[in-house]
């Protein structure tokens, strides 16, 4: 076994060793074999943990091809790992270049699949554009990520989506931890891999104050900084000011900032005018899903081509002598950059993933072509286990207890 292979096999394995939630779920499907014959279509970031989502998904009893969401965010020794060793298809490197990217999602589409299971939405969007003679074949799909579930709603708010859609993003089991506590944790891995500097004692600005923007600002905060938010929404940025942090605009924000993350899922968060009015030495870096969150067009029309510095930060030479430092080409820099959230979050999210597709397969001919929550009994489902995987133990409602809660007579 070749180095990069041995490496991928151990990091899959140790993956599976810390996700005792998803071992639950795989040996029950893998039982009942319950997706024995379906085809899977998935583009996730491929590393360790989806690797054995896709696996398990394959024990199941389902024909599976995985490609990655997003350029830079695979691991090569898993991609290898998953090809080679445990024979399930696999279609992607770290550094694709964009007609790789698309080609690897067209090589997944290519097998014409039952179900997908998508991450920002691009997989879905092919196959509502330049895919489209492969929807009659397919009866449901899974989404990830936040960025993602906002492209669909606005498909099927258009009348546009041609079949159901779960919002795992949206499930409790994933938000509350995947997106708070995983995005805070990754998003330091990353930074610190990429650029081996201090936080401590920094102004740190957060761009966004939703579920990973909070984990982020909580982490940043922990670890010494000074955290700044910077919000669109009112009600969040009253929030994060009631949290302890600073709240103004971003063009105020970046005269003074060592460090600037963005997590908003939106487009040009920072844009010309904060370039223009970007403190010197500032450290740009990317936690959301898309690229288009740090305007690398407004950086390279002012600075001109980068220099890499780093095997992952690329130096802006601004007007005036300033210098700007961009994190994995402004990519999500917790995976780009680093592995991805702790195994244990997405130990949650990856098993709220394998039940939201049973519960697709079993439902789909009664669903309408639009985005669906996941089930309440699924986020509880996980929710139960994840607490016996850790040793924990909680109260119950009694009978009184219950009748109380579910009438009206009861009062002061």
């Amino acid at each position: 076994m070749d180095d990069l292979l041995e490496k991928g096999v151990k990091r899959l394995e140790w993956a599976r060793a810390h996700m005792g939630v998803l071992a639950e779920v795989r040996d029950r499907l893998a039982r009942e074999q319950t997706l024995k014959g379906l085809k899977i279509g998935m583009a996730l970031h491929v590393e360790a943990k989806t690797g054995m989502l896709a696996l398990t998904l394959k024990e199941a009893g389902a024909d599976v091809r995985l490609a990655s969401c997003n350029p830079l965010s695979t691991d090569d020794s898993v991609s290898l790992a998953l090809r080679e060793h445990y024979g399930l298809e696999t279609y992607a490197k770290k550094g694709e270049s964009n007609e790789e990217y698309y080609s690897n999602l067209n090589t997944v589409l290519d097998m014409k699949p039952d179900f997908v299971i998508d991450d920002g939405a691009d997989l879905i969007t092919l196959l509502h554009t330049t895919r489209s003679e492969l929807l009659p074949g397919v009866k449901g799909a899974n989404e990830e990520t936040t960025t993602g579930v906002m492209r669909l709603r606005a498909m099927a708010e258009e009348g546009l989506l041609r079949f159901p859609v779960i919002s795992v993003n949206d499930a409790h089991m994933k938000y509350l931890f995947d997106n708070r506590y995983g995005t805070g944790q990754s998003t330091f891995d990353g930074f610190m891999n990429a650029t081996n500097l201090l936080i401590a004692g920094k102004r740190l600005v957060v761009a966004g104050y939703g579920w990973c923007g909070r984990g982020i600002a909580m982490r940043a905060k922990g670890m010494g900084a000074n955290v700044i938010v910077t919000e669109v929404d009112p009600v969040r940025a009253i929030e994060a000011k009631m949290d302890g942090f600073e709240v103004m605009p971003m063009l105020d924000a970046v005269r003074v900032a060592d460090i600037v993350i963005t997590a908003t899922g939106n487009k040009d968060i920072l844009r010309r005018e904060h370039i223009e009015a970007l403190k010197d030495g500032c450290v740009l870096g990317n936690s959301g899903h898309f690229d288009n969150e740090v305007s690398k067009v407004a950086l390279e029309s002012l600075a001109g081509p980068p220099v890499r510095v780093r095997e992952m930060v690329d130096r802006y030479d601004l007007p005036g002598g300033r210098k700007a430092y961009l994190i994995a080409e402004g990519r999500l820099m917790n995976l780009a950059a680093g592995q991805g959230h702790p195994v244990e979050i997405m130990d949650m999210s990856f098993s709220i993933q394998a039940l939201s597709l049973e519960y697709l397969v079993k439902n789909h001919a009664k669903m309408e072509p639009r985005v669906y929550n996941v089930p309440d009994e699924l986020d509880q489902q996980v929710a139960r286990t994840k607490l016996k995987v850790m040793g924990v133990r909680i109260d119950e409602l009694t009978a009184e207890q219950r009748k109380y809660l579910e009438g009206w007579q009861e009062g002061t």
